[in-house]
């Protein structure tokens, strides 16, 4: 047959690229033959039909095989087909960075070989390129061992002005690293991951290195110790030394506020743990003698049992908290030696002395019971807790704020981890979690114990050592068994959840929050010195690694508030917001006018800040801030604008200032600050139905502050400027359409324009929005918002996943909130609060629901 081509006789440098990798392709899977190299080799070779072959019979067998002989007379044969499986598979269409994973790809990677695993090195030099293999070859000379610097002192010396985690180095492998409050934190990985982060945080487990966070140790008597505590944390809500937390059961999750300030001075969330009590509370004495001697039961006085306790705070908060404790324990040691007693309160920094992971998600569970191997408990309830880890089909079954305390093996040993799988019972059986319930002797644990922490703070055996004797087992993969100089380590887990307050007290029918999704998991506190054994154990499990973005993210899924981007009227979120505002202004001021957005065009009076103090009406706007456009008017092209036009002036935001609130008052200064608490329902309930709401938040101030014994606010402070100062968190759920930003501005809808936009999505619901009877939802979104109709600013918005919509989370002025609800009774819209956002670079409003955050 003739060939297609009737000129395919050219040189190999006419080829085009495809047919030399097709002739290049065609070689590789060619298999060598043997040449002929007699007659005897050629008379076998002739072509022809074979002998048949018998293969039911035995004939012709032979009754015994030589193989070394047969291997060698096949040596040829064998060889070549060898040779052809690897020249077939190293010419692959793929690159060997192409076959690695994704999580082991890496930025420029394909510039250095020694950064691909060993198997495929060679590979990769071969399709290297060979200027670049030839740089790469050249032998640098060897320094001297002497002159080496040493790496310890070099890791320390990048450390001067932050402070690495024990975790950091594994994290700046795969993430990018940050700056923050004294830290260098990993923000997000590397790869593409804000989807599967969020799945693993609803299906599977999620694990996050949160060692950063500052531990404050008080030891003292037990009843100063509460004194000090209830002058200093939230006045709603249950109290810290209330029983269910005296006993050291569970974890109280609560606000610390300055010294005898509430509400004002809000310092930031806390976690306060108490330490098991291990002296008996009751002490027995004889009476008598003989036969009539008796024996007297007398109960241990709070004031001669010592206790310990624990309180976990924000590291932007860390020096805040110490001063509010500090001030709150020298008052109550003066009162107390006023009364005639001796006592005394130690106070002690443990940061940097523990390593705390939290791990989130549904199979949090079964990510702790396949990485630890607890040591032989005694203890009938802990057995009891370990084995219902592997039933429970989440976290949030257990008991909220729930303190187990146990010891582990070294994690090392037992590496690689195997996940348990979940046992679910078939039938009419009881939970596991009712048969486990918080007491004081499951969360009893040598981590307390400072002498235990120092032994422990520099791991015996080294990870050399440890596979040293691993590689001595006969079989490989099996798990070391724990010798008597291997260590023990003391561990503490806590339930954690991540959810919204109002979910379990308000009505699922009248507030959205309902349907956003609580995430529940574990933290786990273990010793300084054991950062990497436990997160190389918990990771290699398959739970997916988060940094802040990720841990952000859960508070927002959940419907939640996060500190400190959403606690404004404190000191973290002024520092916050400052660093945010120099960053997207310095980005803006980069870009040209035709490629930014002219916020003095649009309307937005403060476009890289809140400016609450004049949304609360405790100071004027800045006269040439905002434009009032008026109604069809044209948008002008965009021009230069100054940053004086638009840039509120920096007092704009509230100060804290170091004095208490009363003499704050005393000189005249108004300061924003934030109400929150659990008992908001109810005193949202009471306010809003007295003629005078600002008598009755005084009033129910003060009553809080007498449930901790703390006097009376001071008589200077009048109710109407408590009322007007007063910022709650809301959460904010758009009607229809929309997606909030970050710093979206809040305005309120009129009673006229309300029923415009009730009538318009009751005509978009029945399908009538056709009919052209009245204005729409696009005419009225396109309708211009005067400036004096902002009530509040989005803190953090965006495209909620489990919602499936947009979702914000805000603030406004406590006074606008009670004039919504009273709104939505003369609409009678049920506890629907309508409100408008309109992003701060766009012009369209749209309708909002709001919702009360605590």
């Amino acid at each position: 047959m003739a060939p297609k081509r009737q000129h395919d006789t050219r040189a190999s440098d006419e080829l085009s690229g495809r047919e030399r990798k097709k002739q290049k392709t065609t070689a590789a899977r060619t298999i060598a033959v043997q040449p002929s190299t007699g007659p005897s080799t050629a008379a076998n070779s002739g072509t022809g039909p074979s002998k048949p072959v018998r293969f039911d019979s035995m004939k012709g067998l032979p009754g015994a095989l030589d193989v070394e002989r047969f291997a060698e007379s096949r040596a040829f044969e064998i060889n070549a087909m060898h040779e052809a499986m690897q020249n077939a598979r190293a010419s692959s269409t793929q690159r060997a960075w192409q076959q690695l994973p994704r999580h082991l790809r890496r930025r420029a990677a394909s510039h250095d070989v020694r950064r691909v695993p060993l198997r495929l090195r060679d590979k990769a030099r071969a399709e290297m390129d060979p200027a670049r293999r030839k740089a790469l070859g050249r032998s640098m000379p060897k320094r001297s061992r002497l002159t080496l610097p040493n790496r310890t002192a070099q890791l320390l010396s990048r450390q001067k002005d932050k402070t690495w985690l024990e975790t950091h180095i594994w994290h700046a492998k795969r993430m990018h690293m940050d700056n923050m409050w004294g830290y260098r934190l990993a923000i997000t990985p590397t790869e593409k991951s804000f989807r599967p982060s969020h799945r693993a945080s609803v299906h599977g487990s999620i694990i996050h290195d949160a060692s950063y966070f500052s531990t404050i140790e008080l030891l003292g008597p037990e009843d100063i110790l509460r004194t000090i505590l209830d002058s200093c944390c939230d006045c709603q809500g249950p109290s810290p030394g209330a029983k269910r937390f005296l006993t050291a059961a569970r974890v109280l999750e609560t606000c610390i506020y300055g010294y005898n300030t509430y509400p004002d001075q809000l310092v930031g969330p806390a976690s306060i743990v108490w330490h098991v009590d291990a002296a008996p509370s009751t002490s027995v004495e004889s009476k008598g003698k003989g036969k009539t001697k008796a024996r007297l039961v007398i109960p241990v006085s709070s004031s001669t049992r010592i206790r310990t306790v624990w309180i976990r705070v924000h590291p932007s908060t860390t020096v805040e908290a110490h001063q509010a404790l500090r001030h709150a324990a020298s008052s109550a040691l003066d009162t107390a030696k006023e009364a005639g007693r001796c006592a005394e309160v130690q106070m002690a920094d443990l940061r940097e002395q523990f390593n705390v992971f939290e791990i989130m998600g549904p199979k949090a569970s079964q990510v702790i019971k396949g990485a630890l191997k607890p040591v032989d408990d005694q203890r009938e309830d802990f057995d009891k807790f370990w084995t219902s880890l592997s039933k429970i089909q989440s976290a949030g079954s257990v008991p909220r704020g729930m303190v187990i305390g146990f010891t582990v093996h070294d994690p090392r040993l037992s590496f690689p981890p195997k996940n348990p799988k979940v046992d679910v019972e078939v039938g009419p059986t009881l939970s596991p979690s009712l048969t486990v319930f918080p007491s004081a002797t499951l969360a009893q644990s040598e981590l307390w114990r400072q002498d235990t922490r120092m032994v422990l703070r520099k791991p015996r055996y080294t990870k050399k050592d440890i596979d040293q004797r691993r590689s001595k087992n006969l079989v490989p993969g099996t798990p070391l068994k724990a010798e008597r100089k291997d260590a023990r380590i003391p561990v503490l887990l806590i339930q954690r959840s991540v959810e919204n307050n109002a979910l379990t007290q308000s009505d699922p029918t009248l507030s959205r929050c309902s349907t956003t999704n609580a995430l529940h998991g574990w933290t786990l506190i273990v010793p300084q010195g054991w950062g990497m054994p436990f997160f190389s154990s918990l990771t290699y499990t398959g739970t997916r690694v988060g940094g802040q973005r990720e841990r952000q993210t859960q508070a927002f899924e959940a419907g939640c508030t996060y500190f400190p981007r959403d606690f404004p009227a404190t000191e973290a979120y002024n520092d916050y917001a400052e660093e945010r505002e120099n960053e997207e202004r310095e980005t803006w001021e980069r870009k040209p006018p035709a490629k930014r957005p002219n916020y003095k065009t649009l309307g937005t009076r403060s476009p890289w800040r809140p400016d609450w103090n004049v949304v609360l009406g405790l100071e004027e706007p800045v006269a040439s801030a905002a434009v009032v456009r008026e109604e069809g008017e044209m948008l002008h092209a965009q021009r230069d604008v100054t940053m004086g036009d638009v840039h509120p002036p920096a007092s704009t935001t509230n100060s804290r200032c170091a004095s208490p609130a009363p003499r704050a008052v005393q000189e005249g200064k108004k300061r924003a600050w934030l109400l929150r608490g659990a008992d908001m329902p109810a005193l949202v309930a009471e306010v809003s139905s007295m003629l005078n709401p600002a008598t009755g938040l005084l009033v129910h101030l003060n009553q809080a502050r007498a449930k901790r014994k703390l006097d009376p606010l001071h008589a200077t402070i009048r109710a109407e400027d408590l009322l007007q100062a007063a910022l709650v968190q809301v959460a904010i759920h758009p009607c229809s359409r929309g997606c909030p930003d970050d710093l979206a501005i809040i305005y309120r809808v009129e009673d006229s324009e309300a029923r415009k936009w009730m009538s318009a999505e009751a005509k978009k619901k029945s399908a009538l929005a056709l009919l052209g009877d009245g204005p729409d939802e696009t005419e009225l979104s396109q309708a211009a918002s005067s400036p004096e109709g902002i009530v509040g600013y989005v803190t953090t918005g965006g495209f909620s996943l489990s919602l499936g919509e947009g979702h914000a989370v805000g603030a406004i002025p406590f006074a606008r909130y009670l004039d919504m609800r009273k709104q939505a009774e003369r609409l009678r819209n049920g506890q629907r609060l309508l409100v408008k956002l309109r992003n701060r670079n766009e012009t369209i409003c749209r309708l909002a629901f709001v919702d009360l955050l605590y």
